[in-house]
This record gives structure tokens, C-alpha cells and sequence, in this order.
């Protein structure tokens, strides 16, 4: 999967989990009825937004990410793509959070709030992220790929050469 396209479906996934968590926070406010909780779950959520735009805010790749395509192994064919593989192998930590956050919170919805508020600052902080990773690319005519490592093991990428063009988009 390329790199580009992980970013991009990180970001969408956790916009998703956060939405989901708020979703099951209102109901178990809704069945409880604790006005407390709405207030600071809606005071969290606009805390997190800030924070979020704020870690997101540069166009630039990331210090994690530049170190990531610093360190990208080259190789000179592409690799085996599994786009789905590859998801939840390296978001299963995103997925365990949101199921167990939105399970929990059946019983205490105040578990949900703050998670949705973590997945909000996630999806926010990353989202210029793919934009800065195409530019990379274009710039030294290379592409990006996931390697596949343990679900447990660091994240690691593989350099193949680019065919030219530009990848970025308008």
C-alpha cells in the first residue's frame, strides 16, 4: 500500500472512530441524561479540535514521517500490495480503542467522550500529512510504500523508484 494512501486512510479512519465514539457518548447521555457531560464532553471536543488544527497546522512533513522516509529501504520493484492487510495491521491499535471505548461506554459514556476527543486530535494533527509525503515523492521521483512487519513491530517503508509525472494533485 502506498504511504500516501495510509496517511489518507488513517485520517479518514479516525474522523470515523471519533464520530462514532461522539455518536455513542450522545446516546448514553441521552439514556442517562447527565448535563454535566455534555458540557464538558462538548468543552473536551472543542479543546481537542484546537489542538488538533494546531499539531496539523504545517505543510511540511512531520519530524516522525521525515524520519520515516529517511530511513525507507530502496528497492526496484514494487512491492505486494494489500491495502486491507495492511490497515489493520498497522490501525488495529485505533480499532481496539474505538471498540473497547464504545463498548465501555455503555456503562460510563464519559469513556467515549474523551476517546472521541483523542481521535479527533489524531485525525486533525495528520491531515496535511499525505500532501507532504506526495511532494516528497514528486520532488526526488520516488514513491512510498508500506513494508510489512508485524502488527507489533515499528512501521517501515519501502522506496521505489517514480515513474515520472506529478502526483500531486490540484
Amino acid at each position: 500500500m502506498r504511504f500516501s494512501d495510509f496517511l489518507k486512510a488513517t485520517v479518514l479512519l479516525s474522523a470515523g472512530c471519533a464520530t462514532l465514539l461522539a455518536t455513542v457518548t450522545v446516546l448514553g447521555v441521552a439514556r442517562t441524561g447527565d448535563a454535566v457531560l455534555v458540557y464538558v464532553a462538548a468543552g473536551w471536543w472543542l479543546l481537542a479540535t484546537a489542538i488538533g488544527t494546531f499539531l496539523g497546522r504545517r505543510a511540511e512533513t512531520s519530524p516522525p514521517i521525515a524520519h520515516l522516509l529517511a530511513g525507507a529501504r530502496t528497492q526496484t520493484t514494487l512491492p505486494e500490495l494489500a491495502p486491507g492487510t495492511t490497515i489493520v495491521n498497522r490501525l488495529w491499535p485505533l480499532l481496539v480503542c474505538t471498540i473497547g471505548g464504545a463498548g465501555v461506554s455503555f456503562v460510563e459514556p464519559q469513556v467515549a467522550a474523551v476517546a472521541a476527543g483523542f481521535t479527533i486530535i489524531w485525525a486533525l494533527a495528520w491531515r496535511r500529512q499525505e500532501l507532504a509525503v506526495l511532494a516528497v515523492e514528486e520532488r526526488d521521483g520516488v514513491r512510498f510504500y508500506v513494508d510489512r512487519t508485524s502488527p507489533l513491530a515499528p512501521i517501515r517503508l519501502l522506496r521505489t523508484p517514480g515513474f515520472g509525472g506529478s502526483y500531486l494533485k490540484s
